[in-house]
């Protein structure tokens, strides 16, 4: 069974990532009081024939249930269940903007500014993050980014006990993803920015990925990485980790970084569970990015 506790800010998108699973089919429930997730594990487990997948969402508007969460993992650990917990977190910037949007007020605002309840929010979460199993940023995240998150680690029950890779582009003008293990910057590589009839284009269109890997430089870069990670991921395995994100970034995340994510995900996923997410790509689409 998979038994996944998913938690994190208000308005990082727990409601969204629920709704993802649902979509994977598994069995959600929202804002069960955190005492009495022993007891719930103890009766899926006892049905796991008919119940292989699920997730429950808890958060601090369970109020004071909310404080009960650690006593209720020590009860987890003790009875021997195996969960995961999924963190969703968001620049405080992102956040504000999104209650703002919604014209919702924050659960600890108490009438106050929303700001000083992200901020109490984010200190009563810290250790749940930092014992969080995964966590995703959803700052710069569209609903299909966070729904092709998702899906790529809790997608397949069958991965469970496997390893699970996620090459990632994006672009430093948007920030660097939090969740990354290793981060490549490739903003040294020939630019089809400048080029006039290139600009508009993406790296997932054919007259990108010949100019950028035209270059020599492009296909010693690729092949390098590549031998790196064919030497790391064994070693990875080996220790334990059950998930790898590797980020790949140019200047706005929609030229290079995509030709070099695309060029790397199809020499892993040839031996691995590896998926591609290309988190920047329809930013600025209008302008052009570089």
């Amino acid at each position: 069974m998979r038994f996944v506790i998913v938690t994190g800010l208000s308005g990082a998108g727990k409601t969204q990532a629920i709704r993802c699973l649902e979509d994977l089919n598994y069995f959600c429930i929202e804002n069960i009081p955190p005492s009495l997730i022993p007891k719930f594990a103890e009766l899926s487990y006892k049905v796991n024939d008919s119940v292989e997948k699920i997730a429950i969402v808890i958060d601090v508007r369970g109020g004071k249930f909310f404080d009960e969460l650690f006593n209720g993992l020590q009860d987890l650990n003790k009875m021997g269940y195996k969960y995961e917990i999924l963190f969703l977190d968001a620049s405080d910037e992102t956040l504000v903007k999104r209650f703002k949007e919604s014209r919702r007020s924050h659960p600890l605002s108490k009438k106050g500014r929303i700001v000083t309840g992200i901020q109490e929010e984010r200190e009563r979460l810290a250790e749940v993050r930092r014992r969080a199993h995964h966590v995703i940023d959803t700052t710069s995240f569209s609903t299909k980014n966070l729904k092709d998150k998702i899906k790529s680690i809790y997608g397949h029950y069958e991965r469970e006990n496997g390893f699970i890779i996620n090459v990632m582009s994006f672009g430093f003008k948007y920030g660097v993803p939090i969740d990354a293990d290793l981060i490549f910057d490739v903003r040294f590589l020939p630019n089809p920015y400048y080029i006039e009839e290139l600009r508009s284009l993406s790296g997932n269109d054919k007259s990108i990925m010949d100019y950028v890997t035209s270059y020599d430089v492009t296909r010693e870069f690729i092949n390098k990485v590549t031998d790196m990670l064919d030497f790391l991921i064994p070693y990875y395995i080996e220790e334990g980790k059950t998930q790898l994100v590797i980020g790949i970034g140019c200047t706005g995340g929609r030229h290079r970084s995509v030709v070099i994510a695309n060029a790397i995900n199809d020499f892993l996923k040839k031996g691995h569970s590896s998926e591609v997410i290309h988190r920047d790509i329809t930013h600025d689409v209008s302008r052009g990015v570089r």
